[in-house]
């Protein structure tokens, strides 16, 4: 092996796997020695920064270096930022090389052309990923086995919404959670996409769920939940009845520092 390249299409939030994917490579490249080449794509959520920054604590699959849940950066930007701030494995240094994707800002509305993984259909899905991904932290489905994954949500022991899902078994989804249940649930799919862009990280949805519940309140959660949102406060906020507007006000100091962290490895501007 001479040199090692990465092209993937990240989804950009923290708990997509892509980009730790990328940082284990890129750990693996610098023991031995070899350069690493990142052919950089767009995110197609990186017009956003918001969520809480990983408590690393929590580090885990599906959280692995102190960032928000929406970050704002390329996969490039990301190996950058964690090559600089000494966050690889033993203090590695890899031998970086990002080449950037032309005539993009932060602010390109990107639709990607290919599905990035098979629970993630469209760009409806993707932009209201940052905001449903908890409830795989939860007894409730967020549409896995239906034709609308991260699109809609629901459990049999939710109020009765008008709308309802039965997951099955299907590509991408041989066992889904609730299998051959029938759902009480709420349908997101009329929601524009700039909406659910502006709305960033919207625990309302979460929030929605869990006080709706007729039963099974208490085993609602799972320890999963901490990890995905990368912070053990915010389901106990939530279970003592903070709105998503409260509990977003807890995030935003560490916000604040994280922005001015990015600005530092940005290759692309804002707008």
């Amino acid at each position: 092996i001479d040199a090692v390249v990465v092209d993937m299409q990240d989804v950009g939030a923290r708990f997509y796997t892509y980009h730790i994917t990328m940082l284990k490579v890129m750990e693996q490249a610098a023991s031995k020695g070899k350069p690493i080449i990142v052919l950089d794509r767009p995110n197609p959520l990186g017009m956003i920064v918001d969520g809480p920054v990983l408590d690393m604590s929590l580090r885990s699959g599906v959280g692995r270096i102190p960032v928000p849940v929406l970050h704002g950066l390329t996969m490039g930007e990301i190996a950058l930022m964690a090559n600089g701030e000494g966050w690889l494995r033993d203090g590695l240094k890899a031998d970086l090389t990002v080449i950037p994707v032309e005539d993009y800002t932060h602010a390109t509305r990107y639709e990607l052309p290919v599905a990035p993984s098979p629970n993630l259909k469209t760009m409806g899905a993707i932009y209201l990923y940052p905001s449903l991904c908890y409830f795989e932290g939860t007894t409730a489905s967020v549409g896995r086995g239906t034709e609308s994954p991260f699109q809609i949500y629901g459990h049999p022991s939710m109020k009765s919404r008008g709308f309802t899902f039965s997951p099955k078994s299907m590509p991408g989804a041989k066992n889904p959670p609730l299998l051959g249940k029938l759902c009480q649930g709420v349908d997101l799919r009329d929601i524009p996409d700039s909406a659910a862009i502006l709305k960033g990280v919207d625990l309302s949805y979460i929030i929605d769920a869990y006080q709706s519940m007729t039963t099974g309140k208490s085993t609602f959660f799972n320890s999963f939940f901490d990890k995905l949102i990368g912070n053990r406060s915010v389901r106990k906020m939530i279970e003592s009845g903070r709105s998503a507007e409260e509990i977003r006000a807890t995030w935003k100091d560490e916000l604040n520092k994280y922005r001015a962290l990015r600005a530092k490895y940005l290759i692309y501007p804002e707008r």
